[in-house]
């Protein structure tokens, strides 16, 4: 059976599709049979050959998957907004039904899937007759997370409360990544140190800048896939 691990983040623009791709790079490089997904992506560009969703064809070229990218995404947007509202402005609806489908053929393909979401934890999905949130796509996945962090100023507070909310919810986390670390920067090395005391969850790597391989051992990676 297929493992896999939720991949979110303390808010937009702090390097969850970075981190992603390096996760499945990092894998699929020591013999892992890993693969991609995302739910729904919205501020996409629109070309002669449709919507491209960037986040994934990044991962999709950086691990080197060479997958068609309508297998790795369900739902895919160009107002840059979110999900919930890029629907409303451009139809399609996410249908939990058949995000689940796409996971499961995901699944069917690799031993280990990293599922990316939607900005920051607390992201509308759906929001008309049916209301649908990021954590309902976690649940229905039975999926775990890890959290993706920028490690400058401001990071303590987005964390404690990125944490928080998940364990609010019921929603398991394996381990932090803080992006964008500097270990000569006394501010970021505290940052590190205070998060981990403040929630009592490690931070499991530290992403330097322009960095192309994930600090982090394989196998231990690997084991945070359930």
């Amino acid at each position: 059976m297929s493992k896999g691990i939720f991949i979110t983040a303390t808010g937009t623009e702090v390097g969850k599709t970075y981190v992603t791709a390096l996760i499945v790079k990092k894998l699929r490089e020591s013999g892992y049979a890993c693969g991609y997904y995302k739910a729904a992506m919205s501020g996409n560009e629109r070309t002669v050959d449709g919507i491209i969703p960037s986040d994934a064809q990044y991962v999709n070229e950086v691990a080197n998957l060479g997958e068609n990218l309508d297998n790795l995404v369900s739902y895919v947007y160009e107002q840059a907004v979110s999900p919930h509202l890029a629907a409303k402005l451009e139809g399609n609806p996410v249908d939990m039904a058949i995000v689940k489908k796409d996971y499961k053929a995901c699944c069917e393909k690799y031993d280990y899937v990293a599922v990316e979401g939607s900005g920051g934890i607390v992201c509308p999905i759906r929001w008309d007759e049916q209301k649908l949130l990021l954590e309902d796509i976690i649940q229905h996945l039975q999926l775990s997370t890890i959290i993706v962090a920028d490690a400058g100023l401001g990071t303590i507070n987005s964390v404690v409360l990125t944490v928080a909310y998940l364990q609010q919810k019921g929603i398991e986390i394996k381990g932090i990544i803080f992006n964008h670390y500097d270990a000569h920067d006394v501010m970021k090395v505290d940052n590190k140190a205070m998060v981990e005391q403040l929630t009592n969850i490690p931070v499991i790597a530290l992403v330097e800048a322009d960095t192309t391989d994930l600090n982090i051992d394989s196998q231990y990676l690997a084991s945070l896939f359930a």
